[in-house]
Parts: structure tokens; sequence; C-alpha cells
């Protein structure tokens, strides 16, 4: 193990990894309380792209436009997690939807998605983690 497990990230080395994975989690507030979701999504030029269908999420993004994004993955050795924060907006203009539609983005379950969310990320955090043994509480 090295002797700090967890190593602060750049934003390039952010956008790298957040670009890896196709799972995520998206943060809102819902009625006010902060609420979490699993999407699938798609991470390019700054912007963070989903797919949802018609409720909760869709319907607070319009309320509340602020939201925070999440990602991670391990191994049995390590891991890491970004985490990007900015402004997320349902996209509505034709060529919005179609440049959308070409992204490799698609529903992991058999349900209707046909709203686009964008997020334009405008602060990003990534860590990366070497697992291993916890300190000693009390060192002699």
């Amino acid at each position: 193990m090295t002797e700090t497990p967890v190593q602060v990230l750049g934003p390039h080395e952010a956008w790298e990894l957040l670009g890896s994975a196709e799972l995520g989690r998206i943060a809102l507030s819902v009625n006010g309380s902060p609420d979490i979701f699993p999407v699938n999504y798609h991470a390019a030029d700054g912007k963070i792209t989903l797919r949802t269908g018609e409720g909760t999420k869709l319907s607070e993004l319009v309320v509340n436009d602020r939201v925070a994004f999440e990602t991670d993955a391990h191994t049995d050795t390590g891991g890491w997690s970004v985490v990007a924060k900015g402004t997320a907006r349902i996209l509505t203009s034709f060529g919005d939807i179609e440049a959308a539609d070409k992204l490799p983005l698609r529903p992991w379950i058999a349900t209707v998605k046909y709203n686009y969310v964008e997020i334009a990320v405008d602060e990003i955090t990534a860590r990366r983690f070497e697992f291993g043994p916890e300190p000693e509480r009390y060192p002699v």
C-alpha cells in the first residue's frame, strides 16, 4: 500500500473516468428533500447526457436545475469516484434531440425514456482509492 491511500485527481483524469463508465447517480431536490436516482449516461465535452421517462426527475428539474452527479468503480485492490456538479436542462429543440439520439445511450431496461437531460458541468472532482487494512486506532 502507498503512503496515502487516497489520491486526488485533476479534471482531465476525472473526465476520462467519467467517460469510461455507463451507470451513475443523479442527485437532486424532490419537494425540498434530497433524492438520488441511478441512471445510465454519456459524458463528453463538459456535459453529461442522460435519458429519463416522465416522472419525478423530469418534473423536479423544471423547478430546480442544480444537480450533482456521481459515478464510481472498483476492483479487489482499489477504486475511484467522480462527483460532478452543474446545471441540468431538458433538451427540447429538434437539433439537440437529434444529436442526443446519436449518442451511445440506451436504456438498460425496456421502459419508455424519450426525454433527454443534459448537465452542463461547472465543477468536477475525482479521487482514486487504494484498499488496504484499517490503520491501528491507538498505535503503540
